[in-house]
């Protein structure tokens, strides 16, 4: 592995399977040896969320960060003061963290704006090399900067919006239909 896509942004290629990475949007939290590791930031969870409303007394969105463990949570967390010890830097003002205690104790005593986490189900993970054999294969676009607020609430026309800033071959994907067999 000569690069790391850590910190990038992965985009799906349209694609037939209708699988839960058809049109996502990746944030790859750690790229290195031992393979990848990410979280799918456009795909809400309505289940999960309304698990999450227990805990608040306002309603919550939950995305599915990917396929694998769903039983765990991870939140992505806007601001440069941590709230927690145990975390993961993504960049200076974005960090990860799985303490679902702490971040909830901050929430409910207002010491965290509930509107700078972003809560998700389960990530996405690859095998040493997968990742790099699914960008060869074209499975994956992958964009090395782009201005994103990763707390924002996302849905499919994230996925959209990117193809389309990409310009040329990637606007046709834009327009596509979600079942490409329909154009």
């Amino acid at each position: 592995m000569n690069h790391s896509y850590k910190g990038k942004i992965l985009i799906s290629t349209p694609d037939i399977s209708g699988d839960l990475f058809s049109r996502s949007v990746v944030l790859v939290i750690e790229h290195n040896e031992s393979g990848a590791f990410g979280l799918i930031l456009n795909k809400k969870n309505s289940q999960m969320s309304t698990k999450f409303k227990d805990f608040f007394d306002f309603k919550i969105e939950v995305y599915d960060g990917g396929p694998v463990e769903n039983d765990k949570v991870f939140f992505i967390v806007k601001g440069k003061e941590k709230v927690t010890e145990i975390y993961t830097e993504i960049t200076d003002e974005y960090y990860l963290t799985e303490d679902i205690e702490r971040i909830i104790s901050a929430v409910l005593n207002n010491e965290l704006d509930i509107h700078n986490v972003k809560i998700f189900s389960g990530y996405s993970g690859w095998s040493p090399n997968q990742l790099d054999t699914e960008v060869q294969r074209k499975m994956w676009t992958v964009v090395d900067v782009y201005n994103l607020d990763y707390t924002l609430p996302n849905d499919q026309s994230l996925w959209k919006s990117i193809m389309q800033n990409l310009g040329g071959e990637f606007l046709l994907w834009a327009n596509s239909p979600e079942d490409i067999s329909l154009n």
